[in-house]
């Protein structure tokens, strides 16, 4: 509609009155003109030259004026429909992990991620982002550690241009802690919260990533993300591990059943995961070590479950009804709320009875 008027524009000062009114112009003319008058005479009838100055001129001014009015903003409107390119251009690579501002803490609102919107979800303002990810942090009585994982995560995130969520998964009340239970009931109240969630990534709140090139975008296949630890040298501790942080689609999640529930305690059910993985014939891929690098926070580990290994030789007989399908774990209690807060979204829940939302 714009284009359109600013023709209509072009042409009537292209085209002066007298083109308009053409047949009352060519009687007139025709009453007026004198024998003598001869083809070579009608070239006076052009426009002299002083009025093509004026007119170019005019036209000039007319057409900076759209340029800058509404060129730029149609531009700038159809940046935004466009998909963010498949290699972000803002990544840094190399990351150096630095500590956290002594201004910073997530209890009140700061001027540091200011684009995050509440409750730790963030989108690009100048593209389409190709993913949808939910980050499921499983936690408990971490609060420092989860500070410093949430300002690094959010920033280098936000570079690699996606359409993403962090979800801190907390099993309620002081008992031996599931993981397997809480990251199950985290990935079934996101979906009731954004069923178009494409993928998930499960990631353990004390590894910090130290090369924004490891993408957290939707694999094709479970990707394993933190290859490389400094506490173990940027080496691999095994071939089966999957643990640390793990991206899997969503109908890879369901396929594999989630996480087995039966591992109280700390280990075993990453190990478990890998079997899944397997078992349904899956490919397992890994990013090159050179970007897949992670720095593990210190922290106090948990006591190991002394029945994980005795629990994992039964683990490829257990998939198809131990795991997400296990209703009973994870129903909502009707008293369960929802609060947004600036960083994150809490999912919280006690085995047995709940997950709930809320934010803190």
């Amino acid at each position: 509609m714009i284009i359109t008027s600013f023709l209509n524009i072009m042409y009537i000062l292209r085209h002066p009155t007298t083109h308009v009114n053409g047949e009352h112009d060519k009687q007139k003319l025709s009453a007026t003109a004198k024998p003598e008058d001869s083809p070579s005479t009608t070239k006076l009838m052009k426009i002299p030259n002083n009025q093509s100055v004026i007119f170019q001129a005019a036209f000039k001014k007319l057409l900076d004026s759209f340029n800058e009015k509404y060129i730029s903003t149609m531009h700038q409107h159809n940046s935004t429909n466009l998909l963010c390119p498949s290699i972000p251009p803002d990544l840094q690579g190399p990351l150096i992990i630095k500590g956290l501002p002594k201004n910073f803490t997530l209890l009140k609102e700061s001027s540091y991620h200011s684009e995050v919107q509440s409750g730790g979800r963030h989108q690009p303002k100048t593209c389409l982002p190709r993913h949808k990810v939910a980050i499921i942090v499983p936690y408990r009585n971490r609060w420092e550690i989860l500070e410093q994982f949430l300002f690094h995560t959010h920033t280098f995130l936000q570079r690699q241009q996606l359409d993403y969520r962090i979800f801190v998964c907390e099993q309620a009340y002081d008992k031996t802690f599931n993981k397997g239970i809480v990251m199950n009931g985290c990935f079934k109240e996101i979906l009731k919260l954004e069923p178009n969630t494409q993928c998930f990534i499960m990631h353990d709140v004390d590894l910090l990533l130290i090369d924004d090139r490891n993408m957290y975008s939707c694999p094709i296949n479970p990707r394993h993300l933190s290859v490389a630890v400094d506490k173990f040298q940027f080496y691999l501790p095994y071939p089966e591990l999957v643990g640390g942080v793990l991206a899997m689609r969503r109908e890879h999640y369901l396929l594999v059943n989630g996480y087995s529930t039966n591992y109280w305690g700390w280990g075993g059910e990453d190990d478990d995961m890998h079997k899944r993985i397997v078992k349904k014939k899956l490919i397992l891929d890994r990013p090159p070590t050179a970007i897949a690098r992670y720095k593990m926070l210190k922290h106090s580990h948990q006591k190991l479950n002394p029945a994980r290994m005795k629990v994992l030789r039964t683990a490829n007989n257990r998939i198809d009804s131990d795991g997400v399908n296990n209703n009973s774990l994870y129903e909502r209690r009707a008293h369960g709320s929802m609060q947004n807060q600036k960083g994150y979204t809490l999912v919280c829940g006690h085995f047995w009875q709940s997950i709930f939302l809320y934010s803190i």
